[in-house]
């Protein structure tokens, strides 16, 4: 049974974080004219269209993609102890743990984009039109790290900065929830 946990855990984590990073390039305002940017609003939009009816948005933040992101974690639970385990589920465990699903997967996101970054910024030297979405994403973070460590001669070690900061909060956040 551990393999039909994998594949059904894999499947939501993978479509949880095309959710989250429509979310992301929503709340950063990104480009979403670019291809890689098409790629997600076209992946959600059949779910997101009718939230968006019932659920408006508050500022920048995109409710009904967070809600359809708080949706999928918790469907990949109930269907991983119904099917798995063959447990139900609490509902206000259900409710937590999907909050709870949502912050780790969007940490991991997080994290995955600044490799990606990291390493395209050696390959593509600002020819690949999904290097400019993975800017837009990430700058905020980068750029207030930048501004306070010293000149490392052209060496930017920002990135590796705050994926230990994010690997941090994952451990802290672990030690406390325990699920992480």
């Amino acid at each position: 049974m551990s393999s039909v946990h994998f594949l059904i855990s894999t499947l939501f984590d993978l479509y949880l974080m095309v959710v989250l990073l429509r979310l992301w390039l929503q709340f950063s305002r990104a480009d979403f004219y670019n291809p890689f940017s098409q790629f997600v609003v076209k992946a959600t939009h059949p779910l997101i269209a009718p939230m968006r009816r019932i659920l408006p948005s508050i500022g920048r933040l995109d409710t009904a993609t967070l809600v359809l992101a708080l949706l999928v974690a918790a469907l990949k639970l109930v269907i991983v102890n119904l099917v798995v385990q063959g447990v139900g589920v609490d509902p206000l465990s259900l409710v937590i743990v999907s909050g709870i699903i949502v912050i780790k997967e969007s940490l991991t996101l997080i994290m995955y984009v600044l490799i990606l970054r990291a390493i395209m910024s050696w390959v593509s030297q600002g020819r690949n039109p999904m290097e400019l979405v993975l800017a837009q994403l990430t700058e905020p973070m980068l750029a207030p790290i930048r501004r306070r460590m010293p000149d490392m001669g052209g060496l930017d070690l920002s990135v590796m900065v705050v994926i230990l900061l994010l690997l941090f909060i994952q451990k802290l956040l672990g030690d406390l929830f325990g699920i992480f």
